[in-house]
This record gives C-alpha cells, structure tokens and sequence, in this order.
C-alpha cells in the first residue's frame, strides 16, 4: 500500500468524523417540542397578599392560554367552606385569566385553589393564600 492511499484514508476518516461531530452539536443545539406547562403569572389578590378589602372577583393570569371546560378556580375560608360564587370563567377575550366572584368577606385568612388544563394538554393544579385584614 503506497503512502499516498493512506493518507487518502485519514484524511477521509477526518472528514467523516468532522462531519458526525458537527451533526451532533447541531441535533444537540436544535430545540426540541415544547414541553412547558401553563404556570400562574400573577393573581389579584396576589399570594400571600394582606388586604383590606376583599376584591369582587379572585382572578389568575398565567402564561397560556386555558381550556375553559377542565380549568377550574375556588375560594376557601379557613374552616374549609368554600366562599367564592361558584361562577368560573375564563375570559373569551383574554383565555389566560381565569376567575371566580366572591361576596364581600369578613376579615381572615383564604385559600385559593386552582387546577387548569392548558391548551398544551397539560393539567397544573395549586393553590395559594390571602389575608383580608380590617383597615385600621
């Protein structure tokens, strides 16, 4: 076998290895499916807020947009009675906030609860809490 072959052939296997390793920093770069979940952006009140009035209606912002049908908002006392209206929506014009009225409430502490379905097919359910504290 000449010299010339041989390097021929290392010269080729450097090329195919320069090729494998750049196909695999770019598979390695490229993004793959999305795989995020809805998650609560903000809410009014917000968590663990001291108010001194209760708002009408306990809304919640998240980051995508909510299956109406299997998203789901509520609002307990600290005796685990439920408070809020029962009346759930998400709004039509803007299918990220979802919320749920509440009658004007005593002072105490709340829970609200939530477990939505985003769009993305993915269930997030949790809750957080609020304090209506009377003015002074």
């Amino acid at each position: 076998m000449s010299a010339g072959g041989s390097d021929d052939r290392v010269a080729f296997v450097r090329r195919v290895l320069a090729l494998a390793i750049g196909v695999a920093a770019l598979g390695l770069g490229w993004p793959g499916p999305a795989s995020s979940h809805a998650y609560l952006v903000r809410s009014t009140p917000a968590a663990r807020a001291v108010v001194t009035r209760a708002p009408e209606r306990v809304q919640l912002w998240f980051n995508e947009r909510l299956e109406p049908a299997y998203s789901r908002v509520s609002v307990w006392n600290r005796e685990g009675q439920r408070v809020d209206a029962g009346d759930v929506e998400v709004a039509a014009a803007e299918p990220t906030r979802l919320s749920v009225a509440v009658p004007p409430l005593p002072a105490g502490a709340y829970t609200v609860q939530y477990r939505v379905l985003s769009v993305d097919g993915h269930v997030v359910e949790s809750r957080f809490g609020f304090t209506v504290r009377v003015a002074s």
